[in-house]
């Protein structure tokens, strides 16, 4: 039996949500990079497709296609298209977030509760659910829930969306025991602080930036482009025998 270790994945279709910046487009552009045809999604389509361009000028392949994970009618209407213009799917890489509120847990609003366990929770599940079905089908794929640190040791001033991130990994372990028997993988990335407009209140907060430091090892704020090679590995034959994991990409957080 040869043992799988490539990183190639040439003729695979990878769908990922939130690609239009952040630790999303950097996948995005590395899962092309090697070979796979990316599925650049967001809720705005412009953003989408100028990824996606910009992904086919450096010669990969991509295509936008706007979808809210937020609402599960997108979610149908998105896999309906998939379905129609592919008939497969290969790669899921679930990255869309919300995190509308930062401050005390207690005067979280319903709203900011309501709009960030909708996302966060509702959205993955579902797209899980719809993207393993599919895969179970073909046989077999591998679903990538981008989760956090917080979903291990809360942040401040983020309590809905710490609670949201743990839902996720317990998510994953549910949908990585129940559908490997059908080939479907299912991992979480757990990134650390990292450099995106999603933490911009974070980062350019110098109290809090400087607190934050200060239970990194590494002592340094991450790139988007740093979450993206855990991507590849997850998404490739390279990790055909792991599932049910949690990828920590964190400077070394959660183990200080």
């Amino acid at each position: 039996m040869s043992m799988p270790t490539t990183f190639e994945l040439d003729g695979k279709l990878a769908f990922v949500s939130g690609a239009s910046r952040g630790i999303g487009e950097a996948g995005a552009r590395l899962l092309a990079a090697h070979g796979a045809h990316v599925i650049v999604s967001s809720r705005r389509i412009e953003a989408c497709e100028a990824v996606a361009r910009s992904i086919r000028e450096a010669g990969g392949s991509a295509e936008a296609l706007a979808c809210h994970i937020g609402d599960p009618d997108s979610i149908a209407a998105t896999f309906a298209t998939i379905d129609a213009q592919h008939g497969r799917l290969d790669v899921l890489v679930n990255n869309a977030a919300a995190n509308p509120y930062f401050g005390p847990i207690v005067d979280t609003g319903i709203d900011a509760f309501q709009k960030t366990v909708d996302v966060n929770i509702r959205g993955y599940f579902l797209m899980s659910q719809a993207a393993a079905k599919r895969m179970a089908r073909q046989g077999g794929g591998s679903i990538i829930n981008v989760a956090s640190v917080n979903g291990v040791i809360p942040g401040d001033g983020q309590g809905i969306y710490s609670i949201t991130k743990a839902a996720i990994l317990s998510m994953t372990k549910a949908f990585a025991k129940e559908c490997a028997a059908q080939g479907v993988r299912v991992n979480a990335l757990l990134p650390g602080l990292t450099d995106t407009r999603f933490a911009g209140p974070l980062i350019h907060d110098p109290a809090i930036l400087a607190r934050a430091l200060g239970h990194i090892p590494l002592g340094r704020v991450a790139e988007p482009a740093e979450m993206a090679g855990a991507l590849l590995f997850l998404a490739s034959s390279a990790s055909s025998y792991v599932t049910g994991t949690w990828l920590n990409v964190d400077g070394g957080y959660l183990s200080a």
